[in-house]
């Protein structure tokens, strides 16, 4: 089977697979051929926005023409003012009391979308689909003026079938009711904030989520190239009158585009019915998906009546093994990797919830430099572009459920009955052809994990899975109850243990059989650019302004610093890998001071991305790359001759520290751990010198002088003009000499011309209260950021940055 895991092994095992009448051919490499029918409209420009409630924008005749614009992704809560107090304290009661400390102190209210577009008239006689990747949340949604379906979960995709209230060949009108007053474990925003399409296809189509990939390894050879076989299955649906004869055609193309393998069937399907085709596609010598090599094939899938071509679908997939061993960990493609994972929720700096696709995948660039491997979705379905571009960028990933269960509620009481499943359905049907994923997650840190109770609904909930997606394994979070023989973890195929390193071994004598990951780690709270040279108010830091100190002293309530956490995953074969929270800072859960934090400090990167210094602690173990990382600052005006704590980061084999060119003594690295000094401060020059089997490298800190200028870098100077594509722009405060200046807090205005917009600003200070969306902000230890979109014209795009007594400075992007 595909994903083989011992030795505790429960899935079911797909000895032989029914092939119905397929004829498989090895072929040579063609072309691609001809477009789909089917068509896609994506709706994701020019909605109509108004924050409140507004019945009567269901009717057609209704008025939107003073609503504002906007396009999405949006999230409308991140525009809101930070506020101590809750201005409807009846929001989130019914979650938690304290829920609107975990919601960063922002106001939440209801609000409508309207969106008027033209139908095509050859939309007729089609099945017609509306998609929402995700509407956070309890939202309604009308096509003219008919209610055409509901959600809850502001997650779980959205799909409803509008052929009865569209009209074809005229305008139309979409109105979604979105309110998210009543949800919400942490910052989750508010609004349409994922991609809106439309889709539509002839009667006889492939049904909603009906292809699935399998992809079956015996052996995975060398662990680049292998035998495999392509076990597809296509489900065929027939909304049409009359019984028809379907015939199914599968092509697999290799990353050129060259068909490298087929399988033909045909299938008789009755009028109102589907039916499922299940094909065996050898593909000799296979390119293994991996790490480092994610080689990705496509399917496409092609049904045809008599001879018409009536629908055709691509699906990406990749070809890899993988195991879960109870005593060595985990293996991909026969080779042992340790899972570098980390945790991560789904804002931004500037943009909250609404994040474009390109943001994600800068953000998953800036994980992949640090060395993670791995990413927990924590806790709940995710962007299908997010798992895309896993894909292509070779992360490994734990996909997550939001609840145990069918309740919408964080906990989930003993006696409630998990019956339906439809968002965790929702969420295997949509995503298992992804190769990234490699575990389903049920559900995290729930208060019943060690009762009977709690592994009676995991075994139903794995049942579903099970029937859905048979290829993987299947987990959960837990934070207590390891020592319960009946509890969850009695149920699971592969034991999550959150914190508590110290449970790891008597959970493995409990369930010897059990492989185990270390699914969130660390929770080390940290300030970037912070640091206590003296003994604050209390053990966290300074409680006035809300700061805590980057050195790794401190970490939440359940958690451990980096140095704790890490190491007792990385000496134990049997753990499989471990889940760093968090990637990066979010908003929400600001611990541990609350206001006037508005988030949290737990991240490894503040919300800008930006790493903080425990950054380079995980990629001195993490890559093979010779890291020497040096802090803290060296502007200790007005401390001189008091003693700072110099700290160093680095997978060295020895490191010596300089001041002023005076050493300040040599040091040899243990694994694992950082090296300190203990130095009188004197400005200057402050430099590390490290040597790495035999090669020097060196780090420093200076002195600087007073801000003088400002520097803008854009993370990419050529755009697409897609109303979608941007820019990050890192602003410096820069010196004289063109040096960081690392206690600047300049207040940075920003004008933008050409064809752009700026749809958001951050500096990564947990406690700025300055507007998310706004045309300046203030620098935070030297740094901040500006998020830059094109717009659907293209053109120069100009972005000048000034603040009094600086030098200004302006860059120019190209958006074609």
């Amino acid at each position: 089977m595909n994903i083989p895991f011992t030795p505790r092994l429960r899935l079911a095992v797909l000895s032989s697979v029914l092939v119905l009448a397929s004829t498989l051919v090895s072929i040579a490499a063609t072309t691609l051929a001809a477009d789909s029918p089917r068509s896609v409209l994506a709706l994701d420009d020019d909605w109509r926005f108004h924050r409140s409630e507004a019945p009567e924008a269901v009717l057609g005749s209704f008025d939107d023409s003073t609503w504002r614009r906007v396009d999405v992704p949006h999230d409308y809560v991140v525009e809101e003012t930070f506020t101590e107090k809750n201005p409807e304290p009846r929001a989130g009661a019914p979650v938690r009391q304290d829920w609107f400390w975990y919601h960063a102190f922002l106001p939440t209210h209801p609000a409508v979308y309207r969106k008027t577009f033209t139908l095509p008239a050859n939309a007729a006689g089609k099945r017609l689909w509306l998609e929402f990747d995700g509407v956070f949340s309890n939202s309604f949604y009308w096509v003219n003026g008919k209610l055409v379906g509901s959600e809850y979960s502001g997650y779980t995709r959205s799909r409803f079938d509008i052929t009865a209230a569209a009209k074809p060949g005229s305008e139309n009108i979409i109105t979604v009711q979105v309110d998210p007053r009543w949800d919400g474990w942490w910052y989750e925003g508010g609004g349409i904030y994922r991609h809106v399409r439309l889709v539509m296809v002839e009667p006889v189509h492939i049904a909603q989520d009906g292809i699935f990939v399998a992809p079956q390894l015996a052996d995975p050879g060398d662990g680049v190239h292998a035998d495999a076989k392509i076990v597809v299955n296509t489900d065929v649906a027939n909304t049409d009158s009359a019984t028809i004869t379907a015939t199914v055609l599968s092509e697999i193309l290799d990353a050129e585009g060259r068909i490298v393998a087929m399988a033909s069937s045909p299938r008789e399907v009755s009028a109102g019915a589907s039916v499922k085709t299940t094909q065996n596609i050898s593909l000799v010598k296979a390119t293994l998906w991996s790490k480092t090599n994610p080689y990705l094939y496509r399917l496409r899938s092609t049904i045809s009546v008599s001879g018409k071509i009536v629908d055709q679908v691509v699906t990406s997939f990749g070809v890899r093994h993988v195991r879960f061993d109870a005593q060595r960990g985990f293996f991909l493609n026969g080779k042992p990797l340790k899972l570098q994972g980390v945790n991560i929720h789904q804002d931004h700096a500037g943009v909250g919830v609404g994040m474009p696709d390109r943001l994600f995948t800068w953000r998953l660039e800036r994980l992949k430099e640090v060395g993670c491997n791995a990413i927990r979705m924590s806790h709940n379905p995710v962007t299908p572009f997010l798992l895309d571009e896993c894909d292509r960028l070779g992360f490994l990933v734990i996909a997550e459920n939001r609840h145990l269960g069918d309740g919408y509620v964080d906990q989930t009481p003993k006696e409630a009955k998990a019956v339906e499943h439809r968002d965790l359905a929702s969420l295997v049907l949509r995503d298992r052809n992804h190769p990234s994923i490699i575990l389903w997650s049920l559900c995290n840190e729930q208060w019943i994990q060690g009762t009977p109770e709690s592994a009676v609904m995991i075994k139903a909930m794995s049942q579903r899975v099970r029937e859905l997606d048979p290829t993987r394994p299947i987990t959960a979070a837990m934070n207590g109850g390891f020592d319960s023989p009946t509890g969850m973890g009695s149920a699971l195929d592969i034991i999550g243990i959150n914190y508590n390193p110290w449970v790891y071994d008597d959970v493995h004598k409990l369930f010897p059989n059990a492989p185990i990951i270390a699914s969130e780690i660390a929770s080390e709270i940290g300030t970037r650019g912070i640091y206590a040279t003296e003994k604050w108010e209390t053990y966290y830091g300074d409680r006035e302004r809300g700061y805590v100190s980057a050195y790794s002293i401190t970490a939440g309530p359940a958690g451990q610093t980096v140095e704790k956490a890490w190491p007792p995953v990385a000496a134990r074969d049997n753990i499989a890998g471990g889940f760093v929270w968090a990637g990066f800072d979010y908003k929400g859960e600001p611990r541990p001071f609350g206001w006037p934090v508005i988030n949290c400090h737990y991240g490894f990167m503040d919300i800008c991305g930006f790493p903080k210094d425990s950054y380079y602690y995980y990629k001195s173990w993490w890559t093979d790359e010779p890291v020497l990382h040096l802090f803290p600052h060296w502007n200790w005006f007005g401390k001189e001759g008091r003693e700072i704590s110099v700290w160093v980061h680095s997978n060295c084999d020895e490191v010596e520290l300089f001041l002023n060119g005076v050493s300040q003594g040599k040091q040899t690295v243990t694994p694992l751990q950082h090296l300190e000094w203990k130095v009188r401060y004197a400005p200057g020059e402050l430099v590390a010198k490290g040597i790495r089997k035999g090669t020097s490298i060196e780090s420093k800190r200076e002195t600087t002088g007073a801000p003088a200028a400002i520097r803008l870098i854009a993370d990419r100077s050529n755009l697409a003009a897609d109303n979608a594509d941007l820019a990050v722009v890192t602003v410096e405060v820069i010196d004289a000499q063109g040096r960081v200046v690392p206690v600047a807090n300049n207040k940075i205005t920003f004008t933008l011309t050409g064809p752009a917009k700026l749809i958001g600003v951050g500096n990564g200070d947990p406690s700025c209260h300055e507007p998310d969306k706004a045309d300046s902000r203030s620098a935070f230890n030297g740094l901040a950021q500006a998020i830059v979109q094109t717009t659907r014209t293209g053109g120069d795009i100009g972005l000048k940055a000034e603040s009094p007594d600086l030098k200004a400075m302006s860059i120019v992007i190209k958006s074609r």
